[in-house]
Formats: C-alpha cells, sequence, structure tokens
C-alpha cells in the first residue's frame, strides 16, 4: 500500500508539474510580416501640393481623405478642395465628393457635386461651374468635363453637355445642348 501510496503522488506531482509548466509558459511571439512598400498610403486631412520646375506651386488639394491602393496608378481623395491659379495669375477653386490624380499625368479628376469658382482676366464677375465630373490638367492649363454643366456669370445662366476652359487663351467653350437666356445691358 506503502509504494501504491508513493508511486500515486509521484504521478501527481508529475502530472500537477506539467500543469502549471504548460500554463506558466511564455506565448509564443506573433509572426509579424513585412509589409511591401507597394502596399499604398492613407492619410487624414491632408494637403498635396504639386510644384513646377520652377518650385512654385502649380495646385494644392486638400481633402478629407487620401489613399493610394496597392499596385494601382492613381490616388484617391474624398471630400476634396483644388486651388490654382490661371497663367494669367486669377485664383480658381474646386470642390467635390471624391477626386483622383492619375500617376504619370498632371490631372486631378474631381467627381460629385463638383462646384468651380473663378476670377476671369478682366472680368468684375466670378465664374461659377456646377456639374458632376470635372478634369484639371495642370500641364495643358485645361478644365473639362463631357458631363452636362451649369455655368453662372455676371448674373446670367448657361446650360450645356460638355465645357473645355483653355486657361492659358482664356476662352471657355460650352461643347453641345446649350441653353441660354442672356440679358443684355443697355
Amino acid at each position: 500500500m506503502y509504494r501504491i501510496f508513493v508511486v500515486l503522488t509521484v504521478a501527481a506531482v508529475l502530472i500537477g508539474t506539467l500543469l502549471l509548466a504548460r500554463q506558466n509558459r511564455a506565448p509564443q511571439a506573433a509572426t509579424v510580416q513585412r509589409a511591401d512598400t507597394s502596399d499604398g498610403y492613407s492619410a487624414r486631412d491632408a494637403q498635396l501640393i504639386e510644384t513646377g520646375a520652377n518650385g512654385l506651386p502649380l495646385y494644392t488639394v486638400d481633402a478629407a481623405s487620401i489613399r493610394q491602393l496597392p499596385r494601382q496608378d492613381r490616388v484617391q481623395l474624398s471630400q476634396v478642395a483644388l486651388t490654382f491659379q490661371d497663367p494669367s495669375g486669377e485664383r480658381w477653386s474646386a470642390t467635390a465628393e471624391q477626386g483622383a490624380i492619375v500617376h504619370g499625368t498632371h490631372e486631378v479628376q474631381l467627381s460629385g457635386h463638383v462646384h468651380v469658382n473663378a476670377a476671369l482676366l478682366g472680368s468684375q464677375a466670378p465664374i461659377q461651374i456646377q456639374t458632376d465630373t470635372l478634369t484639371f490638367d495642370s500641364h495643358s492649363d485645361r478644365v473639362s468635363t463631357p458631363d452636362p454643366v451649369t455655368v453662372r456669370w455676371a448674373g446670367q445662366k448657361l446650360e450645356a453637355t460638355g465645357l473645355v476652359v483653355n486657361l492659358k487663351a482664356h476662352r471657355l467653350h460650352l461643347e453641345s445642348k446649350v441653353h441660354a437666356i442672356v440679358t443684355l445691358s443697355h
């Protein structure tokens, strides 16, 4: 009986030691995988400034969020405010729900309730443009949209489908389906 008691006691001590050792064992280190640098990036309340060869700003983009997705050719923007100066130094500003900056181009694409305010060279009245999409190309100094657009200027309202503004030539071109009532002052 004594031998059985000693064997059971030794077995209980061994089992207890094994259980305690298992519970007190340090957890294994988590495996961490390094992120590939092409995994993209994101930021909140961001400001991007594109500069020209002379170091001066070509345009500024303020966005509630920016996100560059892995291996894609664009940076996605939300709640966008775009500002730039035309070649004569007049300030243009645009807001939109979304936007994108396309790598390898000089384009900023805006979409979703796009509103533009600008001062035109030599004009006392600002121009306002409303559309659903708009592209600004800082290389060619062009603002364009193929979509329906409303232009308000000097108390007048013009509606059309498609618009191209050549900022260098100070020319606004409405593409098609133009509807306007213009009141000429005496």
